[in-house]
């Protein structure tokens, strides 16, 4: 059972939404966010991080830095920038790239839950990465960017949402990126009651992307619970908010390697020994791998079609997978590289850059590149199920959330 909640969210004003919705705090370099706060001063990305209204020279994780957020947030609530929802709704947020739909529902889901494994995991979380959010939702007193969840199609739910989608937009705005965000409100008391009985009935919800967010609402959570000791698990501290899309509506990208060296071994050698494998082919032209168990590979020049040979693959959840297939039989034993999370001598290129960024980075400050055929949802799914992890970097999810739509005040 999943107790996934209506909520009354502070939003922007119509006339403004598409001036403060921001990407996530975290696909921005610390130079790279004041630089875009400078040039949209609206835009959320100034609360989310607060330290672009400081000097450089700012610790930006200081006491300081977080309560100018609350500052700005709170300001922005009392003078029109947001409004407040008058009751308790569900939202529902559409993201179009490049012609292709996914929506989901915006709610609130239970901290019980993720303690119990109701919400599964495949990713374990960095306490560094974490802290840093804990102080910021603390300090703000609201959870400000949506977790991006995953659950498999419930015909019900796929039904009401068809049907309010058919009324008028909430929002509706195309981003400078080109992604386009339409929202619309639920708020039918018997459109709600479907959905909440739907997801009672739902007994494996998934985090897609947002792990760390996840887990620091929660341990805010928990220490909201300590502060207030006759708690009923009513309270909105008791739940972070999320966006829940069904399996068929998302797609994961492909999370691509470049490698800075061959480990001593000239090209012959290595494509010699990535021969004892994989089968190897010359293609002549950029390669996306189209199937599981092959790899596109990039050095001097040159592309090549690597399919690994049958007896290395595996039903296991997690070394079946094409991530691992490529660290346990290619850049483990043949490139040395033991731990990629780190190992300085690998860096990731998410699928969206496409292949051309492949070749740019092996032609300048890397020596070669593979690209991957991307893992599929229900991977994902049998990975958590199994209450395994995944290995780094292997999914990327675009569209990303937008922050700053929906606030959940805690």
């Amino acid at each position: 059972m999943s107790n996934v909640k209506p909520f009354a969210a502070y939003r922007p004003n119509k006339a403004v939404v598409s001036e403060v919705a921001a990407l996530p705090y975290d696909v921005y370099k610390r130079a790279e966010a004041k630089e875009f706060v400078e040039n949209h001063p609206k835009s959320f990305l100034r609360i989310d991080r607060p330290e672009t209204q400081f000097p450089d020279s700012q610790d930006m994780y200081a006491p300081e830095v977080y309560a100018k957020g609350r500052e700005m947030l709170r300001s922005d609530m009392s003078d029109g920038t947001y409004i407040h929802e008058e009751k308790d709704v569900y939202y529902i947020y559409e993201l179009i790239m490049d012609g292709r739909s996914q929506t989901g529902i915006v709610a609130t889901v239970s901290v019980d839950d993720y303690i119990s494994g109701t919400i599964k995991k495949h990713e374990n979380t960095l306490a560094a990465k974490e802290q840093d959010r804990i102080n910021h939702i603390y300090t703000l007193g609201a959870q400000t960017g949506p977790i991006f969840l995953a659950y498999r199609d419930r015909a019900k739910i796929n039904e009401v949402v068809n049907k309010v989608k058919q009324g008028d937009k909430t929002y509706g705005f195309t981003a400078e990126d080109g992604i386009t965000h339409n929202v619309w409100v639920i708020d039918d008391a018997s459109d709600i009651a479907v959905i909440k009985a739907e997801f009672e009935a739902e007994n494996r919800i998934y985090i897609a992307d947002g792990h760390h967010r996840a887990a620091s609402a929660v341990k805010v959570g928990l220490k909201k619970r300590e502060e207030n000791p006759g708690y009923t698990g009513e309270e909105d501290f008791n739940f972070f908010m999320s966006v829940l899309f069904p399996e068929s509506e998302l797609k994961i990208l492909p999370y691509n390697r470049v490698v800075k060296d061959t480990a001593g071994l000239s090209t012959e050698e290595f494509i010699a020994k990535v021969s004892e494998v994989c089968e190897v082919t010359e293609v002549s032209s950029a390669y996306q791998p189209e199937t599981k168990g092959v790899f596109g590979l990039f050095i001097d020049g040159k592309w090549y079609k690597l399919s690994i040979k049958d007896e290395l693959k595996s039903d296991d959840p997690v070394e079946g997978l094409d991530v691992s297939l490529l660290q346990n039989h290619i850049l483990t034993p043949i490139l040395g590289i033991e731990d990629p999370r780190t190992d300085k001598r690998i860096d990731f290129v998410g699928g969206i850059r496409g292949l051309a960024e492949l070749e740019r980075r092996s032609n300048a400050d890397m020596k070669l590149a593979f690209s991957m055929y991307p893992t599929s949802i229900s991977e994902l799914f049998d990975v958590a199920d199994a209450g395994r992890l995944m290995p780094p970097k292997s999914t990327w999810f675009e569209p990303k959330l937008r922050s700053g739509i929906f606030i959940h005040e805690i």
